[in-house]
């Protein structure tokens, strides 16, 4: 039975399709598109023609509608039931248009992008639902389709934890699917130098590789890292160019430079020899922008364009902090001699000599926006991160900007609260934020809005280790920036990309992407305190998912939910020591995602594992990391404050509980904080590795000390000095017991090892109950 209009494509707001499901495989949405009359099937062994600039195009359809729908298309010289026909009169670098009717399909375009983009369409259109190896029916129509903005973009980092190569075209080719046209890839950093310089091999020889960060122990000893040979990145760069994606290699200077001046220290500040950095955050080593550092770069430059043929170079500019600069005689001479006012304008001197040798070659320079701060040389453009106040002030100077604000544009963030969540930033930018940000901030005045070039979402990698963590971070968030960046801001509607994505989703993982479910999951909240649900033996649970798609289900006993299972209308109140299970199902009675479950046993509500503690203080935890900096495999993840570690069991019931069992975990402390070190929490130890504190009270005295309030003191419950983290394992467990009091109080767990010792975090906490 056929849906009306309306509902059948509410995503799509324009007009009616003939048959509902197209209107939930479009991704992103289209420009315009006009329903026809009829439809056309697409079976298997459907046949396929191509012109020479579409034989890419043809090529990428037959490979992706065999992964995503399980059918086998044929590439002809003959008529064929589908065909790519080249078209002058499709103006626009990335424009096409599709025509389905009675007797075929056909793609037209002027340019291989162009051909690229109406495949990846049809593509959608011929895996509408999960019936893998079933034809297709079609409906006519006509798409007239082009982008908003010719920046579409993903930002890879494989400078902190390198990224194999077949890992990256992975990405390109999912990027593909949904339109993004740029790969934006940040080659150099404190941990690792990964671009092949010819002139300089001891930039890979030794720049590429490190040693790990210790977490107690001896000092690891293999080498990790890794390089891209110029041959390997050619290659990348037609690999994506069939795919319509134009990589923009980074080379980030001055800031970020610990590996250039540990492989040549010459073309450092001190002459020092720092090794490899295998710390995160801000190191203070800077490239030296003397005479033979700036021919450095420019040979550099030349090398990297000769492999990157597209339009820009990124130069980087970000948190270089200049210390090193304001203490060398030398750069201050410098600064003295070329008439200019301080550091910063250095920087921009620097910037200008690289942006008008970028301009000889027919290139254009592109940094991050602290570039603006010593004045914005004419030949650059910026990338705006820290908000959007940089994209603003630069094109309202009249230059190009690309947005990519942390908020919430850093995909390197979580995309919820669950425990399912990989190591990361821990601030939530979750799919609906990513979605609801539109790329044209409303200071940029609509004469100057033709500066806006697009947006990227940034993939930042110090905590994500394994290919697939940086998939899961990508996708799929990369679905919301193709549609806020390609499709009409009046044309977007949340409810109608939800199921969109869903099915974007599927195709992805039949790709052999890992896809977060993030959104979609179910996700427990036990209403009131625990304490309270235990003292009246009834647990008031609420289901509810991030996105709020799809109808919960739920089971009770043990068994897996499915559509058919009961449906969440209203808080539930259970009995402790029911499981119980959920999902959300789409429409078609799909789930959307994971079976999550939530344990009501007595034991289960009185433990709390690192995702339920809360930070001490004011501050948040700040991040998410892995057990092991720099384990091939996946490990576990923990909760970090890194300038005060200290967590807090929220609400104990202390009626209840009689005792605490606390897990603990070492973790490396390999953070390079810059300036924010005087930040660091220091406390007094009175033991040589120093002790966790169990204590009542310890938020508030925090809160109050951060104040001003030097009075305010938490009350001891027990202390116990910790191991040696030389010889101590890196997971291990203290016990103690708890006073019997009325009510409720948060237990705080208080850390006071040096730091010159590894980080501590509290991996979980159980309480027992009071005989």
């Amino acid at each position: 039975m056929r849906r009306p209009c309306a509902t059948a494509i509410a995503a799509i707001s324009m007009t009616c399709l003939a048959t509902p499901g197209a209107a939930q495989s479009l991704l992103p949405l289209p420009q315009k598109l006009v329903p026809g009359a009829g439809s056309v099937t697409i079976a298997d062994g459907a046949t396929v023609s191509a012109p020479a600039p579409a034989t890419a195009a043809a090529r990428l359809l037959v490979e992706h509608v065999r992964t995503a729908r399980g059918l086998r298309l044929t590439v002809t010289d003959a008529a064929a039931r589908i065909r790519f026909e080249q078209d002058a009169g499709i103006t626009g670098a990335e424009a096409y248009r599709l025509i389905a009717a009675r007797d075929g399909i056909r793609i037209r375009a002027n340019t291989p992008a162009g051909f690229v983009h109406g495949a990846m369409t049809l593509v959608q259109l011929l895996s509408p639902d999960a019936r893998t190896g079933q034809p297709v029916q079609v409906a006519a129509m006509t798409i007239d389709d082009a982008p908003r903005f010719g920046w579409r973009g993903l930002m890879i980092d494989p400078a902190r934890h390198f990224l194999p190569m077949p890992d990256l075209r992975r990405v390109v080719d999912q990027m593909a699917a949904v339109k993004l046209n740029t790969l934006h890839l940040h080659l150099t950093d404190d941990q690792g130098w990964r671009f092949e310089v010819k002139r300089y091999p001891k930039l890979t020889e030794t720049g590429a590789w490190r040693t790990p960060p210790s977490t107690g122990g001896p000092a690891p000893t293999t080498r990790v890292g890794g390089f891209y040979t110029q041959d390997e990145l050619r290659a990348l760069v037609a690999y994506a160019g069939e795919r319509g994606i134009t990589i923009v290699p980074e080379i980030d200077l001055p800031g970020h430079a610990t590996a250039l001046v540990a492989t040549y220290p010459e073309l450092g500040i001190l002459g020092d020899r720092p090794p490899v950095g295998n710390r995160w955050g801000i190191e203070p080593y800077l490239f030296n922008p003397g005479p033979k550092g700036i021919a450095f770069v420019k040979e550099v430059l030349d090398e990297l364009t000769d492999v990157f043929p597209g339009t820009y170079v990124h130069l980087g500019g970000d948190e270089a902090l200049k210390d090193q600069w304001q203490r060398s005689p030398v750069v201050q001479a410098q600064i003295k001699a070329l008439g200019l006012k301080d550091e910063d304008a250095l920087q921009s001197w620097m910037i200008d000599q690289f942006g008008t040798y970028l301009q000889s070659k027919g290139r254009r320079l592109i940094g991050w926006d602290e570039i603006l701060e010593g004045g914005l040389p004419a030949s650059a453009s910026v990338m705006s991160w820290r908000g959007e106040q940089g994209a603003v002030a630069a094109a309202n100077l009249g230059h190009d900007v690309v947005l990519s604000p942390g908020t919430p544009l850093y995909l390197d963030r979580v995309q919820s609260n669950l425990p399912t969540e990989v190591p990361g930033q821990n601030v939530v930018s979750s799919l609906v934020d990513v979605y609801a940000y539109d790329p044209m901030p409303a200071g940029i005045p609509a004469d100057r809005a033709h500066h806006v070039l697009g947006a990227q979402g940034n993939a930042w990698s110090e905590y994500m280790v394994t290919p697939a963590e940086v998939e899961f971070h990508l996708f799929p968030r990369a679905a919301a920036i193709a549609e806020i960046t390609w499709s009409a801001k009046d044309r977007r509607d949340l409810a109608g990309f939800l199921p969109r994505v869903q099915r974007q989703a599927a195709r992805w993982t039949n790709g052999g992407v890992t896809v977060a479910d993030s959104a979609f999951a179910v996700d427990f909240a036990v209403t009131g305190t625990r304490g309270a649900a235990l003292r009246a033996n009834r647990v008031p649970l609420t289901l509810a998912t991030q996105a709020g798609y799809g109808t919960i289900r739920y089971t009770t006993d043990g068994s897996v939910p499915t559509a058919r299972s009961r449906a969440y209308r209203a808080p539930l109140s259970l009995t402790p020591g029911v499981t119980v299970r959920a999902a959300a199902f789409d429409a078609a009675g799909l789930p959307t995602a994971a079976v999550r479950q939530f344990d009501t046993a007595r034991a289960a509500l009185l433990r709390r594992g690192s995702n339920d503690l809360a930070p001490c203080g004011t501050g948040p935890f700040g991040l998410r990391v892995p057990l092991t900096p720099d384990a091939p495999e996946a490990s576990p993840a923990f909760n970090l404050n890194l300038f005060n570690t200290c967590a807090v069991y929220p609400a104990a019931p202390l009626d209840v509980a009689g005792g605490y069992r606390v897990e603990v975990v070492r973790l490396a402390r390999n953070w390079a904080l810059g300036h924010d070190g005087g930040k660091l929490r220091q406390h007094y130890a009175v033991s040589p590795h120093g002790e966790l504190l169990v204590q009542f009270g310890c938020a508030a005295a925090t809160k109050a000390q951060d104040a001003g309030d030097k009075t305010a003191k938490p009350v001891a419950i027990g202390a116990f000095p910790l191991p040696d983290p030389a010889s101590a394992p890196q997971r291990f467990t203290f016990e103690g017991t708890l006073p019997k009091t009325t009510g409720d109080q948060d237990i705080c767990f208080q850390f006071t090892s040096p730091v010159s010792d590894p980080y501590y975090a509290v991996a979980s906490v159980q309480l027992t109950e009071r005989r």
